[in-house]
């Protein structure tokens, strides 16, 4: 058994030892949301995206402008027989041409080609929320894992010490060897939790650094993080952050544009079976085939109307019309959903902060009680009234309680970055102030809160 613990302290000492990948700078949650709105790869691909719809809307709109067309022609003709016709000719136009009426199609096109500026706009500021979202919760992650690390350490080290004490009192005739053997098993229990925390903090920076978008020059992408996981108590207003979403929500914004580009097309589509007219102006020169009728070539300016017509296109315009009629209904039902999705979020974060609350006032006086029954256990063991067993189960109780309390906390603030994002704002803009903080007057750290006893002490 000796040498099991022995293995297992080995362990944990080579996984200390290699540590997280190298990290670049400390970041506090303010600084790695920047950082991934500048960084992040969807958030580039998106801006991209934009600015390929800006670039649409300058299509659409050279509709309304001129346009400068010229064209040209040189052709020999072979001949089967005498002519005094030239066997070559040639023509060279250069034109001006304006649209003048085509049915709504440029005006329904210009409309489209905004109206999806406006939704990339909006899908750009949904998906900055949503890693706005996914950075605070990976941070808070960070910050869970180091602290549980933190607990875990501890706990090791109060196993630690009561394996040592009951090895002194055995050498010494006072206990027997189960002592000591229910010591060891205590430590080997807890020394895979620790192993565990670490592995997690481990993934948990891989995350927020792949979300931040930090590459060390090939290495494993990471990031450190600044601070330390706390509580603030915070109870927005229902009813306030349903409305906010119901009116900021960009995702709910797209869905209503998806309509509005539907009805646009319907009339773009309609547009084909109306006439279109377009006047022209412009000069052109060309040759004579009879040398007889007068010069060599003739050139001079031209003006006139251009019309076109179609009357009958075999339903087509009809079959587009009816796609796209399904388009928009199927697009207003979508938007209902969207609506239903965005206030059940906002419900759902609700819900995790009422979970946590209770569950964190629950395990506050719950890691009261933990404390007192380790040294009401001291106690009975001094007074032998007690057995090791009750004090080795009070010491993990400890430790359980208080990390069930850190899970609490996370809670909290992942809920409060949630509802953030389901509202559509900044956390400070509804009171939702930052849960971390590195020097705040008289603020003090979970990971200070939860932790464990330094040693059992006491007489046994």
């Amino acid at each position: 058994m000796r040498r099991r613990v022995q293995i297992v302290l080995l362990l944990v000492a080579a996984g200390l030892g290699t540590g997280v990948c190298d990290a670049g700078p400390a970041y506090t949650v303010d600084e790695a949301v920047a950082t991934a709105r500048k960084q992040n790869a969807e958030i580039l691909m998106a801006a991209k995206q934009l600015e390929a719809a800006k670039g649409g809307v300058t299509e659409a709109r050279s509709g309304f402008l001129p346009g400068v067309v010229s064209t040209g022609l040189l052709r020999k003709r072979e001949r089967a027989e005498a002519s005094r016709l030239r066997s070559d000719d040639y023509e060279a136009t250069l034109r001006v041409v304006q649209n003048l009426y085509t049915g709504g199609a440029i005006t329904s096109q210009v409309t489209i080609a905004r109206l999806i500026e406006e939704k990339r706009t909006l899908e750009y500021q949904a998906l900055v929320n949503r890693v706005s979202m996914d950075v605070r919760l990976a941070f808070y992650d960070v910050l869970l894992n180091r602290a549980k690390i933190l607990v875990r350490e501890q706990s090791v080290g109060v196993f630690e010490e009561e394996l040592k004490t009951q090895r002194q009192r055995f050498e010494t005739g006072t206990v027997g060897s189960l002592n000591v053997s229910r010591a060891e098993v205590a430590l080997a229990n807890e020394q895979p939790e620790l192993i565990d925390a670490q592995t997690r903090l481990q993934n948990s920076e891989l995350r927020l650094g792949q979300l931040i978008g930090v590459d060390a020059s090939g290495k494993p992408v990471s990031a450190d993080t600044a601070g330390h996981l706390q509580y603030a108590p915070k109870h927005p207003d229902l009813n306030e952050c349903l409305a906010y979403a119901d009116t900021k929500r960009p995702e709910i914004r797209a869905r209503e544009i998806d309509v509005q580009i539907e009805e646009a097309q319907l009339i773009l589509d309609r547009s084909e079976t109306r006439p279109r007219v377009e006047a022209f102006a412009g000069y052109e020169a060309y040759s004579e085939r009879d040398p007889a009728v007068g010069p060599e070539f003739n050139h001079g300016f031209v003006v006139g109307l251009n019309a076109t017509w179609h009357i009958f296109d075999g339903f087509a315009t009809r079959g587009r019309m009816q796609a796209t009629r399904a388009r928009r209904d199927a697009a207003r039902h979508a938007l209902e959903a969207a609506k239903l999705s965005v206030a059940a979020d906002v419900r759902s974060a609700f819900l995790d902060l009422r979970q946590a609350d209770r569950v964190l006032q629950s395990e506050t006086r719950n890691v009261q009680n933990a404390d007192e029954a380790l040294e009401i256990a001291k106690g009975n063991l001094g007074a032998g009234l007690g057995t090791q067993l009750d004090i080795l189960q009070a010491a993990s109780d400890v430790t359980r309680t208080r990390t069930t309390r850190l899970g609490a906390i996370y809670l909290h603030n992942v809920a409060l970055a949630r509802l953030a994002r389901a509202t559509a704002r900044e956390p400070d803009s509804l009171g939702f102030a930052p849960k971390i903080s590195q020097n705040a007057p008289g603020a003090k750290a979970v990971a200070d809160v939860a932790a464990p006893p330094a040693t059992l002490g006491g007489a046994k």
